[in-house]
């Protein structure tokens, strides 16, 4: 084999090696994506607190309804609970939203009893909604990011539910 037949033979695997890697890339990106819809199909969702007071959800794979929002101006995920008597943030979360935790509390979750810290969130934007001095706990057993948004926020909205769908609107529109 020649010198430049060894050269080239080379860059044929280096690109070989190059456009695998690409396509990789390409598949984790595609797969990434459809995993984010799955997982929350309402990811994109864009409302702006005083808008039109009426706000539609799709239900996830796991039967639950997910939707952006904000806590002090912060960017949250809120998995809508309503068998959660307050708003329930991990724990972790508390100072980048700018939460100051209060006194402890026990409370019953799913997983059995945990003592929490109490707090008030100062805003909670959900799409159209702007809640204000929300009632709230900081709970160190929830491990992820999502914020359970509990009746202390939703049992001000009148809600319907239809198959896959959520409509969530201000009383009174």
């Amino acid at each position: 084999m020649s010198a430049s037949e060894h050269t080239t033979s080379r860059a044929g695997r280096i690109m070989s090696w190059l456009a695998a890697l690409a396509l990789l890339g390409l598949l984790w990106l595609y797969f990434e994506n459809a995993l984010q819809k799955r997982d929350n199909p309402n990811h994109g969702l864009v409302a702006q607190p005083g808008g039109s007071g009426e706000l539609t959800l799709r239900r996830n794979r796991m039967g639950h309804y997910v939707a952006p929002g904000t806590i002090n101006g912060q960017p949250v995920t809120f998995l809508l609970d309503t068998g959660a008597t307050l708003v329930s943030v991990p724990a972790h979360l508390g100072s980048e939203l700018g939460l100051k935790p209060g006194g402890t509390a026990q409370v019953m979750t799913a997983n059995g009893g945990v003592t929490v810290r109490t707090t008030r969130i100062a805003e909670l934007g959900f799409g159209p909604f702007l809640a204000q001095d929300v009632r709230a706990h900081l709970n160190p057993g929830m491990k992820d990011d999502q914020v359970l948004l509990g009746m202390s926020v939703l049992g001000n909205l009148e809600f319907t539910q239809r198959g896959d769908t959520l409509v969530l609107r201000a009383p009174g529109l």
